[in-house]
């Protein structure tokens, strides 16, 4: 944003400041400058001159000789300009002099006759019609009758100002403003801060009389407010308005829109002036548009709206896009008569989207975006009128119309100057933390230790933010340095990373690689992986605004995406793949809540492997995580897994995940052309099992005793079920049951599997003899006979 630094003086005093202390001192205060510029450096000795007498070249049809009042001196002119006549105000470049561009004009001969400089044009000086406020004729500008001889053309058009560049951070958008700025160089330069009360002269007629605003959507219009203007006379605004529009880069175009503008640098607030006349039944309605309605803005351009847009209308059409830009069907024309200012705060998110999907950011709505305060627009629209009476272009109508919506008062935070201190590294008195509050307008109650935010800083939100406003006042540069102390907290990993670390590094040690897949997936991917309808895999949080289809939904299986990194190496020739991931999966809650997010480990193999690979890489796992109690149950209803080769894994009664072969048609979907095995476990319920203390076991003293034994059971019998009915009757004496061999064949029924373990005792204290571990053999093999029909092979 750019300011004239001479504007900050009809709020403050600043004079006697240069621009490199004010530059310094505003960017260590918070409001970083980025440079300032001086508007007329590149014009240097060019004055105003009267033309005393004008007399014919003798050697030139269309050069003239002029004599120039300078004040205090007269100089001859030669020029050849069409337009000259005595009497005139003119811009003259004496000798020695600069023009825009680089020109240097110096005194020298023309045919003959001496000149001592130029007279300029309008273009020569570097002006524009909109500098001027009115279309200059063709040849040498013609400055006003009344305009001071001898005056440095650069005080003549406000160029000789300079002018500051202000880089504004989203946060402030009180600082988008003349006035915020202002109180910001007051604060920092300690002076008075003072904006005068708008003083005007209403009539006694009443706006409500002649017009009425209908707000339906007061969640997005926080507050409207309507002044105004009668017996309007448009026309081009004075030197002083329009060269400080000129300095903040705005153009000058009549002196209503003028006013509209002015008020937008000054306070900060945009503003529309509407043409009573094209507002039809004399009313204005701030509504939600309709879908496909169309309005022609003031760029002359159609836009097309929506329902989530929202309009300024009248009784019959849309008549503005709130907060964006204007209507071509209600802008002020040259014979406008009674105008409607609006001053009116918008809600910023609505105004972004508005303004990105019509594609239009204008000053106003990037303005509102970023947040405005609604106890702003009444203010506004006060001054307006107060330089409606200023400036002579109208007669203010009483009353003022003033609409509000749901405003939301500022709260109270925690004002405690020991945290303040403590949080800065400081030692600074309460009473001056107080008084650089109270100099930016907060509220300080130091005896209930709060303080209150003024409306228009909606950055401050908790008690740091206050500590900052501190800290920039009080003077970065004052804060201490100070050496890093040795007390600071020795980082290192949580347990929960620890694990996630020693399983990495346990599965990397099986020959495995650690992947990573998109936690955003497509709603194809159930279908892919057979998943039922009525799944609750399938309830699954949606993308509001997806890259598109296939990254639409969040996750509730990592199965999909460890198949999709599969096929990818299947498909590039790679023989065999052992890949493993710790990822998380997204379940859905309440409405409007966040979703759950559980982690999953994730393994998937295919090539020279079988289930039993899989299972056995589990099994190492869990073994060095001295996981306890784990089993595997035969699972046969799962649509994505093989019903033969599928087991659920559980770990103290408690379900750890599952592991298995993958159903064929499913290595079909996904252009797998092997099997390939997949095993998802729930890395929670697998941290919860780990065995995290690591106890000491003295080695055994005394040998063991081995027994072989070989028995037949039915197909259906789980080896599982064996060994638990082993190790219930063993007892204290078991030391390790170890399955050798499993053997279907020719030799026994075609019903039964022959299952042979070697079962080792140990005695703590003792050697055990032969009738001790025949005994136990004997209680082993009878309940093997009772509880799983098992006959002993001989």
């Amino acid at each position: 944003m750019k300011v004239p630094m001479s504007w900050f003086n009809d709020y403050t005093d600043i004079t006697g400041v240069t621009p490199h202390e004010y530059a310094h001192a505003l960017t260590m205060t918070g409001s970083k400058v980025e440079g300032v510029e001086h508007l007329g450096k590149e014009i240097e000795n060019v004055v105003t001159g009267k033309i005393l007498e004008i007399k014919p070249h003798e050697d030139s049809d269309h050069l003239v000789i002029c004599q120039v009042d300078v004040g205090g001196e007269t100089l001859q002119i030669v020029t050849g300009a069409p337009n000259v006549k005595p009497g005139q105000i003119v811009p003259v470049a004496k000798h020695q002099s600069r023009l825009p561009g680089g020109v240097t004009i110096k005194k020298g001969k023309l045919r003959g006759v001496e000149s001592n400089g130029m007279l300029c044009s309008h273009e020569e000086l570097g002006l524009t019609a909109a500098d001027l406020g009115y279309e200059p004729e063709y040849g040498i500008l013609i400055l006003p009758e009344d305009t001071e001889i001898g005056m440095d053309i650069r005080d003549v058009f406000g160029l000789n100002e300079e002018v500051v560049e202000f880089e504004i951070t989203s946060n402030r958008p009180d600082c988008f403003s003349v006035i915020g700025l202002a109180r910001e160089t007051a604060v920092t330069f300690k002076k008075p801060f003072n904006v005068p009360k708008p003083q005007f002269h209403e009539n006694g007629e009443n706006i409500s009389d002649t017009l009425s605003v209908e707000v339906q959507n007061p969640e997005k219009c926080l507050r409207y407010c309507a002044k105004m203007v009668k017996n309007v006379k448009i026309g081009p605004s004075p030197k002083w308005l329009s060269a400080r529009l000129r300095a903040c880069g705005i153009r000058s175009i009549n002196n209503i829109v003028d006013i509209t503008n002015y008020i937008l640098l000054e306070y900060g607030q945009p503003m529309h002036a509407f043409d009573l006349r094209d507002l039809e039944g004399q009313k204005i309605v701030v509504r939600d548009a309709a879908d496909g309605e169309v309005i022609k803005t003031l760029d002359e351009q159609d836009r097309t709206l929506t329902a989530n847009d929202l309009v300024i209308a009248d009784g019959k059409k849309a008549v503005a896009i709130a907060g964006v830009m204007g209507g071509f069907n209600s802008e002020v024309k040259d014979d406008t008569t009674t105008v409607v200012f609006e001053s009116a705060t918008f809600d910023g998110a609505s105004v972004r989207l508005t303004a990105q999907r019509v594609g239009l950011r204008t000053e106003a709505s990037s303005r509102y975006e970023k947040g405005l305060d609604p106890n702003n627009t009444v203010p506004a629209a006060e001054r307006a009128c107060e330089l409606v009476e200023l400036l002579g272009c109208g007669e203010v109508v009483g009353g003022i119309i003033d609409v509000k919506g749901n405003i939301q008062d500022p709260k109270p935070l925690a004002f405690r100057p020991e945290y303040i201190n403590a949080f800065l590294g400081t030692d600074i008195p309460a009473a001056d933390m107080s008084s650089y509050l109270e100099a930016l307008e907060f509220e300080v109650d130091p005896e209930q230790q709060m303080v209150t935010a003024p409306s228009f800083r909606p950055d401050i939100q908790c008690e740091a933010d206050v500590a900052e406003e501190v800290a920039r006042i009080y003077g970065y540069e004052n804060i201490p340095t100070t050496l890093i102390k040795g007390e600071t907290t020795q980082g290192g990993r949580s347990p929960r990373q620890r694990a996630r670390a020693q399983i990495n590094s346990l599965l990397a040690a099986q020959g495995m690689h650690e992947i990573c897949t998109y936690t955003f997936v497509s709603p194809a991917m159930f279908d892919k992986l057979y998943v039922p309808a009525d799944s609750p895999l399938r309830q699954v949080v949606k993308i509001t605004n997806p890259l598109g289809e296939d990254t639409s939904v969040m996750r509730t299986t990592t199965i999909g995406g460890m198949l999709e990194i599969l096929a990818h190496n299947f498909n590039h020739r790679n023989e065999e793949a052992k890949l493993f991931e710790i990822g998380k999966n997204y379940v859905p809650t309440e409405p409007g809540k966040l979703p759950e997010e559980p982690e999953v480990l994730t393994l998937g193999m295919y090539g020279n492997v079988d289930f039993y690979d899989i299972k056995g890489a589990l099994e190492a796992l869990f073994q060095h995580l001295r996981v306890q109690d784990v089993r595997y149950a035969a699972v046969s209803d799962n649509p994505s897994f093989h019903p033969g080769r599928t087991a659920k894994i559980t770990a103290g009664g408690a379900e750890l995940g599952i592991v298995g072969e993958i159903h064929p048609n499913v290595c079909k979907n996904f252009e797998i052309g092997v099997p390939c095995y997949v095993a998802e476990i729930s890395f929670d319920a697998l941290y919860a099992h780990m065995g995290h203390e690591i106890k000491y076991k003295h080695l055994p003293k005394f040998p063991a005793v081995t027994r072989d034994i070989a028995v037949l059971v039915d197909k259906a019998v789980p080896v599982a079920a064996l060994e638990d009915v082993m190790k219930k009757r063993a007892g204290k004496l078991l030391d390790t049951i170890q399955l050798f061999d499993v053997y279907e064949g020719d030799r026994i029924p075609a019903d039964k599997k022959s299952v042979a373990y070697a079962i080792s005792f140990r005695a703590a204290d003792r050697s055990l003899t032969g009738e001790e571990v025949n005994a136990v053999m004997e209680k082993i093999v009878k309940n093997l006979e009772s509880d799983l029909g098992a006959q002993l092979r001989q």
